[in-house]
């Protein structure tokens, strides 16, 4: 994909702006569909009102119950370091990922999608929360961007809107633990990136795709996980419920995040815009630092109640 595709979108704009949206949805669904085509009709979509932003109901998958392989072996730790290199990727980012241990999770579900700036519109409007994404132009609602992934918050905020939503609902919503992301991402086959082994920069929004900016939900359908989650591997980073810790008895890794931004930080996954295709990998643990390069957003997990 080259971002020259998004500098003359008049007529694709002209030809789509007569569909329905259910039409737009089905532009956006099809893999097939030239990039240029997905993220106007994508746009479009913001403007008429997009039926898959369901505020209060919003589209989860349910992921049955297993007992996982998570994490890397300590023996491809070079090998996965020497493949980033050129990124300035070090030897003890990729650490952390280690050491390749069992979980055993319950069933849960987990959004689709990122919460997007309409939904997180709706939270503040009804708490009257503070906290507005840096993201937004002037602190106002970018209602052209209604069906983008809110980013920039804090983990803070993104666990405050979990909880709001709970009590909207009287359902249990909640950050995913970390388990249950990379579970979502990678399945049972512990899949390198979301839609497979390799690397692909059309199946994801990430600095290879060349945009450099945030895209409406959903547009990269070739990048589906294994349950059928989109955007797990790029657009925006995502907070997990927890803080970092090591993998059982693993040595603790000290890093530049561990002595910047406190020991116990929240944990984020999945690639973004602003970020190469290391970060895409499904098994990657990073964070936040306080700067504009770090887009950080949040899906929702919820639990089953029988």
């Amino acid at each position: 994909m080259c971002i020259n595709e998004l500098d003359n979108l008049d007529s694709e704009y002209e030809t789509l702006s007569v569909l329905g949206r259910e039409a737009l949805i089905d532009i956006i669904s099809n893999g097939a569909s030239p990039f240029s085509r997905r993220y106007a009709a994508g746009n479009l979509l913001a403007l008429k009102g997009d039926p898959r932003i369901r505020v209060y109901d919003p589209e989860m998958i349910v992921i049955p119950g297993a007992e996982v392989t998570l994490g890397l072996d300590e023996s491809a730790v070079a090998g996965v370091t020497d493949a980033f290199r050129q990124y300035g990727v070090l030897e003890e980012w990729i650490a952390k990922e280690c050491p390749a241990h069992t979980v055993t999770l319950e069933s849960f579900a987990l959004g689709k999608y990122c919460v997007t700036n309409r939904e997180y519109y709706f939270f503040l409007d009804d708490t009257g929360y503070e906290e507005l994404p840096t993201s937004w132009p002037f602190g106002e609602y970018p209602r052209q961007r209604s069906n983008y992934p809110v980013y920039s918050v804090t983990h803070t905020a993104a666990s405050a809107y979990a909880a709001w939503l709970s009590r909207k609902t009287g359902r249990v919503f909640h950050l995913p633990s970390e388990a249950q992301w990379e579970y979502a991402a990678a399945g049972n086959e512990g899949r390198e990136y979301p839609w497979g082994e390799w690397f692909e920069m059309d199946r994801c929004n990430s600095v290879e795709s060349g945009i450099i900016d945030a895209t409406p939900v959903g547009l990269f359908p070739l990048g589906v996980g294994p349950f059928g989650h989109l955007d797990m591997a790029g657009n925006v980073e995502e907070y997990t419920k927890d803080s970092y810790q090591p993998y059982g008895k693993y040595p603790e890794i000290k890093d530049d995040l561990w002595l910047t931004q406190g020991e116990n930080y929240p944990v984020a996954r999945g690639g973004s815009f602003t970020r190469f295709r290391d970060l895409c990998r499904t098994r990657r643990r990073h964070g936040r630092y306080d700067t504009e390069l770090y887009v950080m957003g949040f899906r929702l997990a919820e639990k089953i109640i029988p």
